[in-house]
């Protein structure tokens, strides 16, 4: 299919990829080979290795490539992460992030197999542990967009809740960010009763910001020795880049589906531009670059389980 629209006159510009997580590596270098950009499901590739190729080769292509973390799209994340590069919080002292599902809450692998079933139980093929691809690195990902710090160092226990299970299903660690900002970690998909449940937390010298993905539209900000503020998803005096990632007035619910819109939306706009010669604009959607930093945290995350130690986070 891409060599074909690579011959074609008026072939495709982009390709977005959402297939098996095996496949991610082989289709988006076919797609950078093809002079595409590429818009690409997580985790992007199967190991740390993988993805520096894919960083190495976006660079080399001149092609854009966006990774599908929708949770970073949303006008109160996007909030969140200008209060922290403001300044409002003060020096960062901790960043505490979770995301709690039931979806491995029962034996799935002993019930009928789906073909999704299938991939995503044969770890060869769903990534080095199940957990981190499938929503761990949604975690990762928020806490560093938000914090505007990447992951330097993590203590790890990788493991599974449910006994006799093969495939990873739970992952808590303290974290250590680059500038020495502590916090934990915690994902799992073997929690009964739980719903897609993603939290963050980040506290300053100052106060913290505080927010859900139950309630995805209002920001919790508690500023020591002041009134607790929410603020709200179109609230008037929001910058007009925040405004303008809601589609409808206040109290309208939106949700996941926008905020992969809003990504999707960026690079078409940062496409465009490039098209008409203009100097694109610059949007914080999740790049390869990103991808790769959370192939390089979970590799650490392992590392650090068998070796019951403090292990360092690999960079580009």
């Amino acid at each position: 299919m891409l060599a074909a629209e690579k011959a074609r006159g008026d072939g495709i510009d982009a390709v977005a990829i959402m297939t098996p997580n095996d496949t991610h590596y082989p289709v988006s270098v076919a797609a950078l080979d093809a002079g595409l950009d590429v818009i690409c499901d997580k985790p992007v590739t199967h190991d740390f290795a993988q993805a520096r190729d894919l960083v190495a080769r976006t660079a080399r292509a001149g092609r854009i490539f966006a990774v599908a973390h929708g949770y970073s799209a949303y006008p109160m994340t996007r909030y969140a992460r200008e209060l922290v590069r403001d300044g409002a919080l003060g020096r960062l002292r901790l960043v505490q992030v979770e995301y709690i599902q039931s979806g491995m809450a029962t034996r799935v692998e002993d019930g009928p197999q789906s073909n999704r079933f299938r991939w995503i139980l044969d770890s060869q093929r769903s990534g080095l542990a199940l957990v981190m691809s499938a929503i761990g690195c949604h975690a990762q990902h928020l806490a560093t967009f938000v914090t505007g710090r990447e992951v330097g160092r993590v203590v790890a226990d990788v493991g599974t809740l449910l006994p006799g299970r093969k495939v990873v299903d739970y992952v808590s660690a303290l974290i250590a960010l680059g500038d020495g900002t502590r916090g934990t970690y915690t994902v799992t998909q073997a929690a009964a009763g739980g719903e897609n449940d993603i939290r963050l937390r980040v506290y300053g010298d100052d106060g913290v910001l505080d927010w859900s993905h139950r309630e995805p539209s209002y920001l919790r900000v508690a500023m020591q020795g002041e009134q607790v503020r929410t603020v709200t998803r179109g609230d008037p005096f929001l910058p007009p880049a925040i405004v303008a990632l809601g589609r409808s007035p206040r109290g309208h619910p939106e949700g996941l589906r926008e905020a992969f819109a809003n990504l999707y939306g960026e690079v078409a706009q940062e496409r465009m531009a490039r098209t008409l010669g203009e100097t694109p604009p610059s949007y914080p959607y999740p790049r390869i670059e990103d991808g790769a930093h959370t192939m390089a945290f979970i590799e650490a995350c392992l590392r650090s389980s068998a070796s019951g130690r403090w292990e360092e986070v690999a960079r580009d």
